[in-house]
């Protein structure tokens, strides 16, 4: 979905205003409200994730600013009904610029007592829950430990509750489909999507072309979910229960003119990865294996054949890797994606790529760990493997993207690194960014960077008796880049493997010398590479604290920053993209201030990293709960740091 917005206007993340519209004859009470965060959750066989896949669909199509935070059992199917087994979709939209998914739902729509007991703690006094009362039998309560129904025993007191037997709803509305009750049931998604659509003003003309798109081949489960979805929207207009809709209107002013679409992280990183062989004129070639929550990507690009982009599933991730170090070393824009325990796999031929000096993208898509760990959970704990998690000194490139959208720019901010100075590069995204979404304003192909690379063509060293050579190793005196020889190219023939290898002529090499030297060198390449300086945020120039963040915690750190300003604080910001190397400037940065608080999903890895190389007494703040931080909660923290 595309749509059009125009001129920049910030505004806070966290206000809510709610305003009275005089219904026409025969019309509900409309409000306006400036933003709304609606969970749905249910068991993971409901549907949850189209749920909120199709309404954010229909958000992004109205123009609004939108978060989304998908959050699902790691199990395939776990057991209906549990706890374990609850999947959820929260969508936060606002008519103006917002950062984050929102801290709490104001309406939860709850599916089963599985869903409301997962969820109701994150419920704020007085939202509106929307309840399936058909799934609160007796024995679906008990299978989650409520002795009593919490739609009778006063415990929901506080809420708005809305019970509605979705269930039997849904079935009355398919009767004349002849489907069994339990066939005919399996739409209640759809008749909540379309309750939801009615009371928040959602569009409904793209979610039934999904539905029909989605089933051209089953033309009677498609007009079944249309009828279901249709029939939402009507229980909402005649009911009394719902005796209030609500209007949140387009984000007109939250952002510059362009064309708009919503997007997921590993979507638009796919997408830049696309761009960016695009740009560098070289086939892109993907060897993979899957892994939750990377598989997306592999999925992705393997549509674009029409692109030049080559996809293979690999039978480990090993064999993934190995095949994309191959393809870079015969003239691709080569990638391999993956999560933190392929990552660990893949670190031999990792340091490999370091020692024949070849474009590589490592693209980890972070999820909670050690091992197995979380695979369906957000972290940012691999940031010490991507630095040192190889034998040997192997200095790696690290870049990390922001926000969902922000994926794409980082794909090709990788790819310009690897191509121009040889070398792997470490993408570092995670399953928070991976799997939410937000608008994306589709850049013109003229705003992209030009990535092309010259390949070694002929020779390019002199011998003392005047021979001419090709040196494999023979260096680019700005950027220390060795030539990328395509091999067959005639008189470029060189020999490559992970023993150390002689400088400038690439042969085989056991001198401890030599060694010294080519270390050195390779790590001065690295710590060479152009970045930008690091961009500080302080508003009014007098703050004392600075939040240094990266990686995906850049929407509630914001969100929090900005809270803490509208109160009266003065706090500054700043957000890395490049954690190796860092900005040249970021000691200078740090030096500025008093206070320095890095926030992560972790315990404390890039606090690390900046307390060891800039000797500054950083403040951990972690959380490696598997799920982003809270604006809220960041603010607290924050504020207890300036008080203190």
């Amino acid at each position: 979905m595309t749509s059009q917005v125009s001129s920049p206007a910030e505004q806070a993340d966290e206000a809510v205003v709610g305003e009275q519209r005089k219904p026409a004859a025969g019309e509900k009470d409309v409000r306006r409200l400036d933003r709304v965060i609606i969970r749905f959750a249910g068991d993971s066989g409901d549907g949850m994730q189209l749920t909120g896949d199709r309404f954010t669909s229909e958000t992004a199509s109205f123009g609004n600013d939108l978060s989304t935070l998908p959050n699902f059992p790691a199990e395939i199917r776990a057991p209906a009904g549990t706890l374990p087994g609850v999947s959820s979709f929260q969508l936060h939209f606002a008519d103006h610029d917002i950062l984050t998914p929102g801290d709490a739902p104001n309406v939860l729509v709850a599916m089963n007592p599985a869903a409301l007991k997962a969820n109701i703690g994150d419920v704020p006094r007085g939202a509106e829950i929307i309840v399936n009362t058909d799934e609160f039998t007796k024995r679906a309560m008990q299978k989650v430990g409520y002795e009593t129904s919490p739609l009778e025993d006063g415990s929901l007191d506080g809420f708005q509750v809305h019970p509605v037997p979705l269930t039997t709803l849904t079935v009355e509305a398919l009767k004349e489909f002849e489907l069994s009750r339990k066939d005919a049931g399996r739409s209640k998604n759809m008749f909540a999507l379309g309750l939801l659509s009615w009371m928040y003003h959602r569009p409904t003309e793209g979610t039934e072309r999904f539905l029909k798109t989605k089933f051209a081949k089953k033309p009677d489960i498609a007009a079944a979910n249309i009828a279901a979805f249709r029939a939402g929207w009507n229980f909402g207009e005649t009911t009394e229960d719902f005796a209030v809709s609500y209007e949140v209107a387009p984000a007109s002013k939250a952002f510059p003119t362009g064309t708009y679409r919503n997007i997921s992280g590993n979507l638009a990183l796919s997408y830049g990865l696309v761009a960016a062989s695009r740009q560098a004129d070289l086939p892109l070639y993907l060897g993979s294996y899957p892994i939750t929550p990377a598989s997306d990507i592999l999925h992705e690009l393997s549509k674009h054949k029409n692109f030049g982009v080559r996809t293979f599933q690999a039978e480990d991730e090993i064999a993934g890797i190995g095949a994309a170090l191959g393809a870079a070393f015969g003239g691709s824009l080569a990638v391999t994606t993956t999560s933190g325990p392929g990552v660990a796999l893949k670190s031999e031929t990792i340091g490999l790529a370091v020692s024949l000096e070849l474009p590589l993208l490592v693209v980890d898509i972070q999820r909670g760990g050690p091992s197995t760990g979380l695979p369906t959970k957000t972290e940012q704990a691999d940031l010490l493997q991507a630095m040192f998690g190889r034998n040997g000194e192997a200095p790696v490139p690290v870049v990390a993207p922001r926000t969902p959208a922000d994926c794409f720019d980082a794909a090709i901010e990788a790819a310009r690194i690897a191509v121009t100075y040889r070398t792997p590069v470490f993408l570092l995204s995670d399953g928070y960014l991976a799997n939410g979404s937000e608008p994306w304003r589709i850049p013109e192909v003229d705003e992209l960077p030009d990535l092309r690379v010259q390949f070694a063509s002929g020779t390019n060293h002199t011998l003392e008796d005047g021979t001419e050579v090709f040196w494999p190793f023979k260096r680019d005196p700005g950027t220390l880049a060795r030539p990328w020889a395509i091999p067959g190219t005639p008189g470029l023939e060189h020999r490559i493997g992970g023993i150390e290898k002689q400088d400038g002529t690439g042969n085989i090499s056991y001198d401890p010398a030599n060694h010294d030297f080519m270390v050195r060198t390779r790590q001065a390449k690295v710590d060479g590479i152009d970045v930008p300086d690091l961009e500080v945020d302080d508003a009014t120039g007098d703050a004392n604290l600075l939040v240094l963040g990266w990686g995906s915690t850049y929407g509630p750190i914001t969100a929090a920053v900005r809270r803490l300003r509208a109160a009266g604080q003065s706090v500054a910001q700043a957000h890395l993209r490049h954690l190796n190397p860092f900005p040249r400037n970021l000691g200078e940065v740090l030096k500025r201030y008093d206070k320095v608080v890095i926030p992560e999903m972790n315990l404390g890895q890039l606090a690390t990293l900046i307390r060891a190389k800039y000797l500054v007494d950083a403040v951990s703040y972690n959380q490696v709960n598997g799920m982003p931080f809270k604006a809220e909660q960041l603010a607290t923290a924050l504020k207890e740091a300036i008080d203190g």
